[in-house]
C-alpha cells in the first residue's frame, strides 16, 4: 500500500520536520522506481563492496560481480534481486545486509542499530509495505541524530549522515535541496 499524506505527516511530526523534507528524501533515494518493482518485490540496490567486506573478501576472486572491494557494477534496478539471490546462495545474512532497501534505501546492515528483532524482521518489513520503509527511515534518522539537519534544511549535513562521505560525488545535497523546493 502506498504512503498517504497522513503517513508522511505522522513521520514529520515524530521527527519535528516538514513533510516536504521527508518527501524530498523519498524522491532522491527511490528516484523514478518508487518502493516496489512490478513483481511486488521491494526496490533494492545490492552493494557488492559491502558484501565483500561482510564476507571478508571470501568471494572476491570467484564472484567479482557480487563481491568486490570497489563500489559500483550495479547494473539495472530490475537485476538487483538476481544479484541478491546469487549472493544469498553464498551467504544469506551478508547478502541481505549488503542491500539498500525500499523507498528510502536503508541499508540492511543497520537492522540491529535500528531496533529490529532480527535481520529477517527488517527484511520482512521491506517486503510488507511502504509503511515499513518509512518506519526504517524514521528509525535511521532518529538513531543517527539526523532530524536536526532535516529541520534546518542542512542538506549537506543530512546527506553526509545518510549517504556517507561520498555524498558530494553524487550531489545528494543539491538533489535534496531541489526536491525539497519542489514539495515545499
Amino acid at each position: 500500500m502506498p504512503l498517504t499524506d497522513d503517513d508522511f505527516k505522522q513521520a514529520a511530526d515524530r521527527l519535528g520536520c516538514e513533510v516536504a523534507a521527508i518527501k524530498a528524501v523519498s524522491e532522491v533515494e527511490s528516484g523514478p522506481y518508487g518502493a516496489f518493482l512490478p513483481d511486488g518485490k521491494p526496490v533494492i540496490l545490492f552493494e557488492r563492496h559491502l558484501f565483500s567486506r561482510l564476507t571478508k573478501k571470501k568471494y572476491d576472486a570467484s564472484n567479482p560481480d557480487i563481491s568486490n572491494p570497489k563500489p559500483g557494477g550495479y547494473g539495472k534496478v530490475s537485476q538487483q534481486h538476481l544479484r541478491l539471490d546469487k549472493a544469498a546462495a553464498l551467504d544469506k545474512d551478508a547478502a541481505q545486509q549488503s542491500c539498500s532497501w525500499g523507498r528510502f534505501q536503508v541499508l540492511g546492515m543497520n537492522w540491529k542499530s535500528l531496533g529490529y528483532a532480527s535481520l529477517q524482521d527488517f527484511v520482512d518489513s521491506m517486503y510488507r509495505d511502504e509503511a515499513g520503509h518509512l518506519d526504517s527511515f524514521v528509525r535511521f534518522v532518529e538513531t543517527n541524530n539526523l532530524a536536526r539537519h532535516l529541520k534546518s534544511k542542512n542538506w549537506a549535513g543530512f546527506a553526509k549522515g545518510y549517504n556517507g562521505p561520498s555524498y558530494q560525488q553524487y550531489k545528494y545535497d543539491a538533489k535534496l535541496a531541489a526536491a525539497y523546493n519542489k514539495y515545499k
